[in-house]
């Protein structure tokens, strides 16, 4: 399934909240990624329609499997390309963001490729 890079980006950071929080809430995607609350709320809607993630009565977001398999291959990509770029010698804050928009774009063969190579220098 082919998403836009904004719903692999809010599946993502999720994703990184429940690492960091136990759980997530619309206002948690709102204060980590800096949006305004109706266009968290938007979103959260098409994730939910799309089958990506369930909502609960109190408002706790859970990633669905297809959601998770989504948020967990974006946020390695985007580890991993962080690490390559910090160990090229740039900056980490400009690593990170470079590594966000690049996480979307790049082919899983190159993406592999620099996987490995960071395995086996």
């Amino acid at each position: 399934m082919k998403i836009q890079e904004s719903a692999e980006n809010y599946l993502e950071t999720i994703l990184v909240l429940q690492k960091r929080n136990g759980h997530v809430r619309s206002i948690d995607i709102v204060n980590e990624l800096e949006f305004t609350k109706p266009s968290v709320s938007v979103a959260m809607k098409n994730l939910r329609q799309n089958g990506l993630i369930e909502v609960d009565p109190n408002g706790y977001i859970t990633l669905l499997e297809q959601g998770r398999a989504i948020a967990e291959k974006i946020y390695e990509r985007h580890t991993i390309l962080t690490d390559w770029l910090v160990g090229l010698g740039v900056n980490p804050n400009t690593a990170d963001a470079d590594a966000c928009k690049i996480e979307h774009v790049i082919s899983t063969e190159s993406f592999l490729a620099i996987k490995e190579s960071l395995r086996n220098p």
